[in-house]
């Protein structure tokens, strides 16, 4: 299939509803746009100046515990607040409505070691993560106005990390935000109209037909879907149907560590770079609705296009009309799945 498709068309999102065009034709032209430094793994294992090290005095002045594994605390500059004023401002027009925003936000430190990330990280360690983030979204989701529990890990200085040191983040909400809303009412409209889960759906098709299958184990797929934007996208599904993170058996939990393990050490091995990405867990809302129709799974959106120095914008017809892309899904599985799984920068 995938030279049946390699002119422009449309493709669409089940999960958001959405359009995107794919336009393979457009990786023929020149590039005299930006190119970015290729971003090479850190030898530094203890740096003095990071505020996220062991015993490091954070930029909020608090002082880290010289921790030897996961690390997690409030975040010091949050985007969120867990306490606000009561009273708001009446808006003077419809047009003009706005409302308080409760959060509480949290950062996770994957390791004490500054050098690594997920992908030169060993299993075991990774599963301890995974462990974390189970324990995380539970604890958060468990307290009553918390409606949606974010986990996420912005990797790298290209798509805004401000430290490299290993660590993910967790914002929590008083609401549902609009991505994973829009995947509930996907989802539940699926579930709705055919009594099946949508993504267990899905993970069958793609495993069916191999196309845009990177690499799977007994628990999870790791696929380029066919709905991708970013041009090294990646979906990673569970196999079986869950609804969250605590729902996972102690073999799903070493299972996921793995996919995560083998996912990211591919990435970095395609151009040879400490690959960048932004990574989301989307689990069910925590906001004491029902949520059958909730399939976890996991988005990586890296903005590496044809190069570890050429990157891909989303501007112009991306911002105005509808999201676009230059290779296929197809061509993005076929080039991850040619990628060792030995990582090319020995820990």
């Amino acid at each position: 299939m995938a030279g049946k498709w390699q002119y422009p068309h449309r493709r669409w999102n089940p999960l958001r509803q959405a359009w995107l065009l794919v336009s393979p034709h457009r990786t023929q032209r020149p590039w005299q746009g930006e190119v970015a430094q290729k971003s090479a793994p850190s030898a530094v294992q203890y740096d003095p100046d990071c505020y996220l090290c062991p015993g490091n005095k954070r930029a909020g002045g608090a002082e880290n515990p010289q921790y030897d594994s996961i690390f997690t605390f409030t975040n010091d500059y949050a985007a969120l607040l867990p306490d606000l004023p009561s009273q708001q401002d009446v808006p003077s027009s419809p047009l003009l409505v706005a409302e308080t925003a409760r959060g509480l936000c949290k950062v996770l430190c994957f390791h004490p070691d500054h050098s690594l990330t997920l992908a030169r990280m060993t299993q075991p360690e990774i599963r301890r993560v995974v462990d974390a983030w189970t324990k995380e979204y539970e604890e958060l989701g468990a307290i009553d106005w918390i409606k949606y529990v974010q986990i996420f890990e912005n990797r790298g200085a290209m798509m805004g990390a401000s430290n490299p040191h290993p660590h993910g983040q967790i914002w929590t909400t008083g609401f549902v935000p609009d991505e994973p809303a829009a995947e509930t009412a996907a989802q539940r409209e699926y579930s709705s109209n055919n009594s099946r889960c949508l993504l267990c759906d899905y993970v069958k098709e793609e495993l069916r037909a191999a196309e845009r299958v990177v690499l799977e184990n007994e628990h999870f797929a790791v696929i380029v879907p066919w709905w991708a934007i970013w041009p090294f996208e990646i979906l990673l599904v569970s196999k079986q149907h869950a609804s969250a993170m605590p729902e996972f058996s102690e073999s799903q939990r070493d299972a996921l560590a793995d996919a995560l393990k083998r996912l990211t050490t591919r990435y970095d091995n395609l151009f040879e770079t400490s690959f960048p990405y932004t990574m989301g867990l989307h689990q069910a809302p925590t906001d004491d609705d029902d949520h059958k129709e909730w399939h976890f799974h996991a988005h990586f959106y890296p903005p590496l296009l044809r190069s570890a120095t050429v990157r891909k914008f989303m501007v112009g017809f991306e911002m105005l009309g509808m999201p676009q892309r230059d290779i296929t899904p197809e061509s993005a599985a076929e080039r991850l799945r040619a990628c060792s799984e030995e990582h090319f920068w020995p820990r």
